[in-house]
């Protein structure tokens, strides 16, 4: 089972992600800010990390720019944005707007798993 890693800061699109990715054979742990997301990045090991953009505080940018300079780098993450127009691309494997349909989501999600 894969475990990913959804940071949001709307309450409710984490809850939906989990229910999504959940019902397909995903375990799923939320985090509500870019620094308790970092810190269970950090803690935990995960195989996707899913991260919206714009977040008080320590944003998807900012989530981003910690995972690449971590040791663990190469795991995948897609970025979250009601605005995906704005996300630089070349640091994300993939972005999901807001909203996407289950189809998109679930689509982008296996597509960009590293399997190991």
């Amino acid at each position: 089972m894969y475990n990913i890693l959804v940071i949001d800061d709307e309450q409710a699109i984490g809850m939906l992600l989990t229910k999504v990715l959940s019902k397909y054979g995903y375990r799923v742990e939320t985090a509500l800010d870019g620094l308790e997301g970092i810190r269970k990045f950090d803690e935990s090991d995960f195989d996707m990390v899913i991260t919206d953009i714009r977040m008080p505080g320590l944003d998807g940018n900012g989530v981003i720019k910690h995972i690449r300079e971590s040791k663990k780098r190469l795991t995948p993450v897609v970025g979250l944005s009601g605005t995906p127009w704005l996300i630089d691309k070349k640091s994300f494997d993939a972005v999901l707007s807001k909203p996407s349909s289950i189809k998109t989501i679930i689509d982008t999600v296996s597509s960009n798993m590293r399997h190991h």
